[in-house]
């Protein structure tokens, strides 16, 4: 059987500081290639500690803990296949992103990282010490050679490991989702099998962590540019891939190639998936959020209900004076279709005792912003007593069009502790709703059909927090605020720039001035899904007191 390699890939899904759960894991999937007679098993990139653990790794205690629990799995895996596992290693001075490697009851090797991802959601530069390239090792009948995920965006360690007599490239990974990413990582896995005339498998984790959620989507590619295996994204899945030793080395046998859902479920699947998981690995089941009768509630409670169910999502309706009957009606529509429990808490009685409270120091001063905000900000006030007394998180609502130009009110409407719809602008939360209606999957655990009403998806957006109050009364209308949006976020672009594309230079400037002046607000608002490059937070970090403005 020297002419055979088989190869466990272990696409599985960790939980950041939970080793002993992240080992029982490895266990599990090393056992399953035990049973199938794997030469190996292998799992993502610091699949032990989870990923990112951004400083959580730096702290001594953690470190050694964690490498504890790698040599525990050595020993218990003594008696079967070879283990790839990631994890920190700390050599008494430094400290690395290591692959470890554990065979026959002992570490064997330990791949290094030498290439540190310094940009977006990344600051391993900051973390962990660079190590030189290395050379691959044996595992049965074959030479392995394992650059660790940022390392195969680059050629040097790929070519160091072909010339160093690797046969197969195995990529362990801890790569985060955002849209389209998939060809951008199989453009370059490519490009190292074409340099380096070696099949590679390309393996990545599953799951939500915080903003990010890891997709998965693992793939095997074969010299000639020969899709041999894709796995699922955004599910856990074990997978062997058979390799056999021809005249031209190492071949990967054809496995199931699953195929790549269109860039709208995909969104809608990390959508669910990092809800999911944010609640199921902090230790809570429950949700809760306001339901106001428009699009962008409606949507994350259908997201909600699709990764909780149901009888886990709490809705209410906080009407007032300006909430209109359709509001009302949208509302328990949206809720009887997704099956979920709709109360509604009048909001009146509390204003007005606001009002009469502020009334010795605002006087007879026409009402404003200041009395608009006092509803939303009793509305949030309200849904976190319930969330206190219940113990359902409160979701926030608020779509990535807002949260860049701060339409909406802290502590108020941004109150909550997750969104599921932060980094997606508002014209694709219309398309996000069409889409849903239109499609069902068996990992959503909400209802098949339309679970978004047409009308709520058709009228115009409003806060209803005063007499015919539209959106567009503040803001230029979605298509074009969202157009300039994405040329001064994703695409960094001068005043200049967005304006000789056709945008008028006033409004290209008001939507300038908001972005930079809401930075405050989104400093303090929850975490939310990343679905871009350019999420806010870690993707694009910003000074809150910033006096430049671009006049060009």
């Amino acid at each position: 059987m020297a002419d055979r390699f088989r190869l466990t890939l272990a696409q599985l899904n960790p939980t950041v500081g939970d080793l002993a759960a992240n080992a029982a894991k490895a266990r599990d999937a090393w056992a399953t290639a035990r049973e199938a007679g794997a030469h190996m098993v292998a799992l993502p990139e610091m699949f032990v500690t989870g990923y990112q653990t951004r400083d959580l790794v730096m702290k001594p205690a953690f470190h050694r803990d964690a490498m504890a629990a790698i040599e525990a799995l050595a020993v218990d895996c003594a008696d079967g296949p070879a283990m790839g596992i990631g994890g920190p290693w700390w050599d008494g001075e430094r400290l690395y992103n290591a692959w470890w490697v554990l065979s026959g009851g002992r570490v064997l090797t330990r791949a290094l990282k030498h290439n540190l991802p310094n940009d977006t959601v990344f600051d391993e530069v900051r973390i962990f010490a660079s190590a030189p390239p290395q050379g691959p090792y044996r595992i049965g009948p074959a030479l392995i050679g394992t650059p660790i995920c940022e390392d195969a965006w680059h050629e040097d360690v790929s070519e160091t490991l072909m010339e160093s007599g690797a046969e197969i490239l195995v990529v362990p990974n801890g790569s985060p989702y955002y849209r389209n990413k998939y060809d951008r990582r199989v453009g370059l896995m490519v490009a190292r099998v074409i340099e380096t005339r070696l099949p590679l498998v390309y393996l990545n984790m599953v799951g939500g962590q915080d903003d990010q959620v890891f997709d998965g989507g693992s793939f095997v590619l074969n010299p000639g540019i020969e899709l041999a295996a894709q796995l699922p994204v955004f599910e856990e899945c074990l997978r062997h891939v058979d390799f056999e030793r021809t005249t031209r080395g190492w071949r990967a046998l054809r496995t199931d190639v699953v195929p790549l859902p269109d860039e709208w479920e995909q969104d809608y699947h990390a959508m669910v998936l990092s809800l999911r998981d944010y609640l199921g690995k902090s230790g809570l089941s429950k949700v809760l959020l306001g339901l106001s009768g428009g699009i962008d509630s409606a949507l994350v409670a259908t997201i909600a209900v699709d990764a909780l169910g149901p009888a886990a999502v709490r809705c209410v309706m906080l009407p007032s004076e300006y909430t209109s009957q359709a509001s009302l009606d949208d509302a328990r529509a949206v809720a009887e279709a997704l099956g979920c429990r709709l109360d509604r808490i009048g909001i009146d009685g509390p204003r007005d005792a606001v009002g009469a409270a502020l009334k010795p120091l605002f006087g007879a001063a026409r009402p404003g912003i200041p009395e608009e905000n006092i509803q939303s900000r009793l509305r949030g006030l309200l849904l976190m007593a319930l969330s206190n007394r219940f113990g359902e998180m409160l979701l926030t609502t608020g779509n990535k069009s807002e949260m860049a130009v701060g339409y909406a009110t802290i502590y108020g409407d941004m109150a909550g502790g997750y969104n599921p719809l932060k980094d997606l602008y508002k014209t694709r939360v219309f398309q996000m709703c069409r889409w849903r209606n239109a499609n069902h999957r068996d990992w959503m655990k909400g209802p098949e059909g339309a679970v978004i009403p047409d009308r709520v998806i058709a009228k115009p957006p409003s806060a209803e927090l005063r007499p015919d109050q539209k959106d567009e009364d503040s803001l230029p209308p979605y298509p074009v605020l969202d157009a300039i949006l994405e040329r001064l976020v994703e695409g960094d672009q001068s005043v200049a720039e967005v304006v000789a594309a056709g945008f008028d230079r006033a409004t290209v400037k008001k939507v300038e001035a908001l972005l930079y002046g809401a930075e405050w607000k989104r400093f303090q608002s929850a975490p939310g899904t990343r679905l871009t490059p350019k999420a806010f937070w870690l993707d694009r970090r910003y000074p809150i007191v910033n006096r430049w403005r671009d006049e060009g």
